[in-house]
C-alpha cells in the first residue's frame, strides 16, 4: 500500500489537517497517510527538518514524505519533488532540504503543476497534495516539474572543539522535556577517543556518565545518554530536564574531557 507522511505546523483545532488528508483521500482512497507531526513550531524551518531527518528512515522505500512549513505562495519560493536514499520528498525549497539530507539527492525537480487559484492561500492541499499523491502512485517525477540541481542553503549550528573541550548547543526540546544537542555519537567518539568526560551546563550543573537507558539512574535523577537521533541528550528519569535544569533552545552545552 502507497504510504504518504505528513509533517507539518498545522496543529489540531482547526480545519487545515482535515482538509489537507480528504484533499489527499480524494485524489488516492486506498493510500495509508501516517501523521509524523502536526505540532512544529509555526514556520520552524529547523525544528522540522530535526524531526524528518530522524524518521523518515524508519519508512519503507519508496514512501512519500509530505512537508507543510511555510508553504504558502511567495514569488520567490519554488516547490520542490526530491528522491534522496529510495524515499520521495516534496516541500518547499525553504532550507528544510539542506537541514535534513546529509548527500546530495539523487533527483530533484522543481513541481511545474498548474496552482488552483482558489488554493493560493493553502498549496499543501493543491500542488503538495497532487504531487505526493503521484509519487505515491508510482509516477516519475520528471513528469511533474522541471528537473533542479540546487537547493536553497541553510546550515544548523554545529559544535566547536577547543583543544579539550567541545562546544554544543541545544537544538530541540522534546514532548517529555528531555534536552537535545547538536552534539553526535560519531562527532564525540572521535573527540573523546577513550577518555573520560564532564558535561557541564546551566546552574553550575555537571554529568560525567553516558547513560544506556533512562532507568540507569534513580528516578528524579539527570543523566545524559545518545538518543533514537545519535544527538546527545540531557534528561531527569520521569522528569522534566528542560524545566528543572533550565535549559533552552539556544543554550550552550560543554563537554570537558579529561
Amino acid at each position: 500500500m502507497a504510504i504518504i507522511t505528513l509533517t507539518t505546523d498545522l496543529g489540531d483545532k482547526d480545519i487545515y489537517q482535515a482538509a489537507l488528508k480528504g484533499s489527499i483521500l480524494k485524489l488516492l482512497p486506498a493510500v495509508n497517510i501516517v501523521d509524523i507531526t502536526h505540532s512544529v513550531a509555526a514556520f520552524n524551518v529547523q525544528q522540522a527538518a530535526f524531526i524528518l531527518k530522524n524518521s523518515f528512515h524508519y519508512f519503507p522505500e519508496d514512501t512519500v514524505h509530505l512537508i507543510g512549513i511555510d508553504t504558502v505562495y511567495n514569488v520567490y519560493t519554488k516547490y520542490l519533488a526530491i528522491r534522496y536514499q529510495n524515499h520521495y520528498f516534496v516541500g518547499a525549497d525553504n532550507g528544510i532540504f539542506s537541514l535534513m539530507f546529509k548527500h546530495d539527492a539523487n533527483e530533484m525537480v522543481e513541481i511545474n503543476i498548474m496552482q488552483d487559484l482558489k488554493f493560493l492561500h493553502f498549496p499543501l492541499a493543491d500542488i503538495f497534495v497532487k504531487a505526493a499523491c503521484h509519487l505515491a502512485q508510482g509516477g516519475k517525477l520528471i513528469e511533474i516539474g522541471i528537473p533542479v540541481t540546487s537547493i536553497e542553503k541553510k546550515m544548523n549550528l554545529q559544535p566547536v572543539v577547543e583543544k579539550n573541550i567541545i562546544k554544543g548547543s541545544v537544538i530541540y526540546i522534546d514532548s517529555f522535556q528531555n534536552v537535545i544537542t547538536n552534539i553526535t555519537k560519531e562527532f564525540f567518539s572521535e573527540i573523546q577517543r577513550g577518555r573520560r568526560f564532564v558535561l557541564y551546563f546551566k546552574r553550575n550543573e555537571t554529568i560525567n556518565h553516558l547513560s544506556w537507558h533512562y532507568n540507569e539512574v534513580p528516578e528524579g535523577e539527570k543523566l545524559c545518554m545518545f538518543g533514537i537521533s545519535d544527538h546527545l541528550e540531557i534528561a531527569i528519569n520521569k522528569g522534566n530536564a528542560s524545566g528543572l535544569l533550565g535549559l533552552n533552545l539556544g543554550d550552550s552545552v560543554i563537554i570537558d574531557f579529561e
